[in-house]
């Protein structure tokens, strides 16, 4: 069959500690303490680089969570803060695309801005932003507030912000900088713009304090499936990181986010659908289950409860783990991350399971979906997604680092790239050039339309 033209699949390699799975430090191979040694995390990203991947992401949280006396003990809650990380990691990789995760709720429209925009310019044109509004009381209580804002406030919040953010990137146009000795002149002012922004919750003034990056902008990546993230991600997003664990699932949330897209009048491939996917790999199939059999076993009973119960927004001890959950309140009344809610409790109905069946899901995958299997039938399982509409591409969870993504690179990559579905070699030099987006057209630029 000829690989002519073909599309193919975005891969995001989804770096978390020292692997996905809530055991994973305890698992031999890997090394718990060499959690912030900068090898552990140049290796990470040279491996993804090798494999091809469009880019590595990296999740934040500002808190240290300490649910039902489990987090700090039993489990890692170490978090490098995700900027500084990604610029040391563009000084040791050349085309791999850096994303962080950067909350709107506990940060100004300007820093973060300039943040990012070091970044691209410092990689060449490879950072990305995922653009949370953060789901805690843990990280209220480190930023000067009692609770945690409601969810609709929070959703307003960003969206100002990324519209300010974008902004900012514009400010100065792309060629503003004149540079010219003779005549004395550094920059063109009739090319660098205030913005006099005054609106709910910022006033900002700009331009920016730097010219503007490779990318233009950094790519935008939103993780939100509730309705107010949908329509947040429609609006503002080029990627989208979500969870789901059945096809049908994905494909109406693909099918629902691409429309919504066209209808803010932009076309359907200027946003790519990545659901996450947390892969165990084994050369049988009885060695891949034996692998993710071993990894739960490690999971102490009370640190799947804190999880599940975290996830439900329920506090779960005390129930019979093996007996059903018990009724969950109306999904109206949770004021954190309702679409994990919602994807945990409904994955308990559809499949009957019971509360220890249900921490299994929660202590490797986080509610993503897991494959375990051969190469070859993990690459069965992204095809038919890949093809059949439900996604562009995946975000890869490996259960254990380094060794879970070296097995992804050394025998999942292969195959798919034998199939035709995944590049062989990279093509552009910016994240966007990987993604198929367009290099966005300064706002401020004459005979563009202004936002």
């Amino acid at each position: 069959m000829s690989h002519h033209n073909q599309r193919h699949m975005h891969l995001g390699a989804f770096l978390f500690q020292v692997g996905h799975h809530v055991a994973a430090w305890r698992y031999p191979e890997t090394d718990a303490h060499g959690i912030l040694t900068h090898t552990f995390y140049e290796n990470f990203a040279q491996l993804a680089e090798r494999g091809k991947f469009d880019m590595i992401f990296l999740a934040d949280t500002l808190a240290v969570v300490d649910r039902g006396q489990t987090g700090i003990k039993h489990t890692v809650s170490v978090r490098p803060e995700p900027l500084t990380l990604l610029a040391y990691l563009s000084g040791v990789t050349k085309h791999i695309g850096l994303a962080a995760t950067v909350s709107t709720t506990y940060n100004e429209p300007y820093n973060l801005a300039r943040e990012f925009s070091t970044l691209d310019h410092l990689s060449g044109g490879r950072a990305a932003w995922n653009v949370v509004t953060s789901g805690r009381d843990e990280e209220a209580h480190n930023f000067s507030l009692a609770a945690h804002p409601g969810h609709e406030e929070r959703y307003e919040r960003a969206r100002e912000f990324v519209d300010i953010a974008n902004a900012l990137w514009d400010s100065w146009e792309d060629d503003a900088i004149i540079g010219d000795k003779q005549s004395e002149q550094f920059a063109d002012p009739d090319k660098v713009h205030e913005l006099h922004h005054r609106g709910q919750a910022f006033s900002v003034r700009g331009p920016l304090n730097l010219p503007r990056s490779p990318q233009g902008r950094p790519v935008i990546i939103q993780a939100g499936a509730s309705e107010t993230g949908r329509r947040l991600a429609a609006e503002t997003a080029e990627v989208v990181f979500t969870a789901w664990q059945t096809l049908e699932e994905a494909q109406r949330f693909y099918r629902e986010v691409k429309s919504l897209a066209v209808a803010n009048g932009r076309p359907p491939e200027d946003i790519k659908i990545m659901p996450g996917i947390y892969a165990v790999i084994g050369t049988t199939e009885e060695e891949a289950r034996a692998k993710e059999a071993a990894l739960q076993d490690q999971v102490l009973p009370a640190v799947g409860l804190s999880m599940l119960s975290a996830s439900l927004n329920v506090d779960l001890t005390g129930y019979p783990l093996d007996g059903p959950l018990p009724d969950l309140p109306e999904l109206a009344s949770i004021n954190g991350g309702k679409s994990r809610f919602q994807l945990v409790s409904e994955m308990a109905k559809r499949e009957g399971l019971t509360i220890r069946q249900l921490i299994y899901r929660v202590t490797g995958a986080r509610g993503h979906r897991t494959i375990a299997g051969t190469p070859s039938q993990i690459a069965d399982q992204l095809e038919e997604w890949f093809t059949q509409g439900a996604c562009d591409g995946f975000n890869i969870m490996p259960p254990t680092l380094p060794g879970g993504l070296e097995e992804f690179v050394e025998h999942v990559i292969p195959e798919l790239q034998r199939r035709g579905l995944f590049r062989t070699a990279y093509t552009g030099t910016t994240l966007r050039e990987h993604l198929g987006l367009v290099r966005p057209v300064s706002q401020f630029a004459k005979g563009t339309s202004t936002v």
